[in-house]
């Protein structure tokens, strides 16, 4: 069976490469410190079930340590007219990579339950959709070298240089993930209530749903991940106020509650994946490109969600 284990080794061992790449690359006097950056990196994946908390934790503090003094800059890309002379070349075959990834998602998420070998699931059914994204990445590269005649180092050169131009960023997504489940069982949420509530008379279900969403909203943008601010926002202010006190429906709290919080993903450096990555896969001079332009849009969103559900959730 195919288990989440074995995608984290599949990802320990690309960023593995990457370290050894950047010890091997004199061009910055960084090298050893971005080298030894993607190195812990990588053992967090390799080896990170297996290694007590408080050893989890010293590699997450070096990881912090490391990243603040600077990594190495990212190598220099191909030129332009390379690229240019690449694409003239490959013409509408370089998108079948791509395109390649979503298809083989899809297609082995629904065949997963099909799928199995001597009786025993291919795929643990636990994490079917990551386990599919790994396997379809492995195949956009095959289809890659099949197509584009690129060389085996490309696509590790190429990787490298990606994650060197998002940096320390590209850590959050994983310390993020667990944020919120580690927040509700230190009970963040109840004290965000009662420090919300003391600051705020929630004398209506309006100002309780304008406190929720806006609060959502303002979670997401400082915790990088509206799955970490639900839990939160919701023992504080969505399930005690707009549920308990005001009897509002929990099914369009919560909905128009994470719609709320996708809003603050737009408008933070945190949600690095989304916001920093673009930048750096299309080069541009400001890395703060893509929020600045998405600002307006999650405002009227988030104004938007706010009216929604103030008609909406009282009604029974």
């Amino acid at each position: 069976m195919i288990t989440l284990e074995h995608v984290y080794i599949l990802t320990g061992a690309m960023f593995a490469v990457f370290a050894i790449g950047r010890a091997r690359d004199r061009s910055s006097p960084r090298q050893w410190r971005s080298a030894a950056f993607w190195a812990l990196y990588a053992l967090s994946f390799l080896i990170g079930s297996r290694l007590p908390d408080f050893a989890n934790g010293v590699l997450l503090l070096t990881l912090v340590i490391l990243a603040s003094c600077g990594l190495a800059e990212p190598s220099q890309a191909a030129s332009l007219a390379t690229r240019k002379a690449a694409a003239t070349t490959n013409g509408n075959r370089l998108f079948v990579p791509a395109l390649a990834i979503p298809v083989v998602v899809l297609v082995g998420t629904l065949a997963a339950q099909r799928l199995s070998i001597g009786g025993s699931a291919l795929f643990e059914p636990a994490h079917v959709t990551l386990i599919a994204l790994a396997v379809a990445v492995l195949v956009a590269l095959a289809l890659g070298f099949l197509l584009l005649e690129v060389p085996p180092s490309a696509p590790l050169r190429e990787g490298r240089r990606l994650m060197e131009a998002v940096g320390w960023a590209a850590v959050l997504p994983q310390i993020l993930a667990s944020l919120g489940a580690l927040f509700a069982a230190a009970g963040v949420g109840a004290v965000v209530g009662r420090l919300v509530t003391a600051a705020i008379p929630m004398t209506s279900g309006s100002i309780a749903v304008v406190t929720y969403t806006f609060g959502m909203a303002l979670f997401t943008v400082v915790m990088g991940n509206a799955f970490a601010a639900f839990p939160v926002m919701t023992a504080a202010i969505g399930l005690p106020l707009i549920v308990g006190r005001f009897g509002g429906d929990p099914v369009v709290m919560a909905s128009l509650g994470m719609l709320s919080g996708f809003c603050g993903t737009l408008m933070t450096p945190m949600a690095a994946n989304f916001n920093i990555v673009p930048a750096a896969l299309l080069e541009l001079p400001d890395r703060n490109a893509v929020i600045k332009v998405q600002i307006p849009t999650a405002l009227v969103l988030l104004a938007a969600n706010t009216v929604l559900m103030a008609v909406c959730v009282f009604r029974r």
